[in-house]
């Protein structure tokens, strides 16, 4: 534990240290490198704090019960559905996902319709979809969420199979 501990201070004194010198000495990659954090580490708090709340009030609010019968083993088919429509309305991207795929997990979710979740909520978000249509074309969008989506559950249903005949599941973090 010390060890891991130690890396990361190291890895974060020696990151700090080269943006801190870049500037110093006016070497442009690095100071875009510590610009680019900037604006991204601020675009992440601008998304996080309302995200973490509401699947805090999420966590309180949705039964056990209805995740089960949305999402678990007897859902069938409406868990994928239900997967990819609650996918595409997340906002905030993978690190909204996540924690939300775990929430799913912990109340009763089938880990393959959890997989399916993860997959869709990267490439079917409804603003991500409407912004690519609109460089793209929607009959390039449509091929693509037509072609993708049912991989993703194809490939979900194998992975949460394999994993689940395997005794592995999504466990709580240290």
């Amino acid at each position: 534990m010390k060890r891991r501990m130690l890396l990361r201070v190291v890895g974060i004194s020696g990151y700090l240290a080269f943006v801190l010198l870049s500037f110093a000495i006016g070497f442009d990659a690095g100071k875009r490198i510590g610009n680019n954090f900037i604006i991204f580490s601020v675009e992440m708090f601008k998304v996080l704090p309302c995200a973490f709340v509401l699947i805090g009030l999420f966590e309180v609010w949705v039964r056990k019960e209805t995740i089960e019968r949305h999402f678990g083993e007897r859902s069938g088919i409406r868990g994928y559905i239900w997967a990819i429509l609650l996918a595409g309305t997340t906002v905030g991207g993978l690190y909204v996902a996540f924690p939300v795929a775990y929430s799913l997990y912990n109340k009763g979710a089938k880990l393959d319709v959890v997989f399916t979740y993860i997959g869709a909520s990267a490439i079917c978000r409804i603003p991500m979809t409407i912004f690519e249509a609109s460089f793209m074309g929607v009959k390039f969008s449509a091929v693509r969420l037509f072609v993708s989506l049912p991989l993703v559950v194809a490939s979900s249903i194998l992975l949460g199979n394999y994993l689940t005949k395997r005794g592995y599941g999504i466990t709580e973090g240290k």
